[in-house]
């Protein structure tokens, strides 16, 4: 059974966050913390997921908020090869969230590049983190299937999200959707015999 690498946003998963029940519901679940979640390092927590992704083999991701881009961040790096899916929830919008946290975030500009993984965005037409536009323009960028859900806000504990089962659903989805699929874990042409 592969792992579940959950990656929280800014702030991190409040007591009650979707997050935190799927960490207690789904065996295999497991936190990629960093060291303030106030002020996260991208580079830093980078590094950290991508040694949870090397010591899981491989592994589904679920993202919520800021934790989105930076399972973006993947994309061209060889730690992506063992992601088997990602399910990202209510990814932020770099300037947006700037400017609702000044101060609180560096993580540069908002990853393009298209995900090597199969991947559903899903996010809401109130979020005020990222709009509906940009929503379905990153969906398109990144290569992923996007899910509007209505009247979600930002798909929190604030907006009447504790545990999700439809969150559940969607992940139980992606999880069947990539089952035969296989990864290749290769050593580098430097190990190779």
């Amino acid at each position: 059974m592969s792992d579940v690498l959950i990656l929280p946003g800014l702030f991190g998963s409040a007591e009650g966050h979707w997050q935190q029940h799927w960490l207690q519901d789904q065996p295999g679940s497991r936190c990629v913390n960093q060291d303030d979640w106030d002020h996260p390092n991208l580079e830093r927590w980078l590094h950290r997921l991508e040694c949870a992704l090397e010591e899981a083999g491989e592994a589904y991701l679920v993202a919520h908020s800021l934790g989105c881009l930076l399972a973006a961040r993947l994309a061209g790096r060889s730690a992506a090869r063992r992601v088997k899916a990602a399910l990202l929830v209510a990814p932020c919008d770099l300037p947006a969230t700037e400017i609702l946290h000044p101060g609180r975030i560096s993580f540069g500009e908002m990853p393009t590049a298209p995900l090597p993984f199969p991947a559903v965005v899903v996010g809401s037409m109130n979020d005020a983190y990222m709009t509906v536009d940009r929503l379905t323009l990153f969906g398109r960028l990144w290569n992923a299937e996007t899910r509007n859900i209505g009247l979600a806000g930002h798909i929190n504990v604030s907006s009447g999200f504790g545990r999700w089962r439809n969150g559940y659903r969607l992940l139980e989805t992606l999880k069947t959707q990539t089952r035969g699929r296989r990864h290749i874990v290769s050593m580098s042409p430097a190990f190779a015999i």
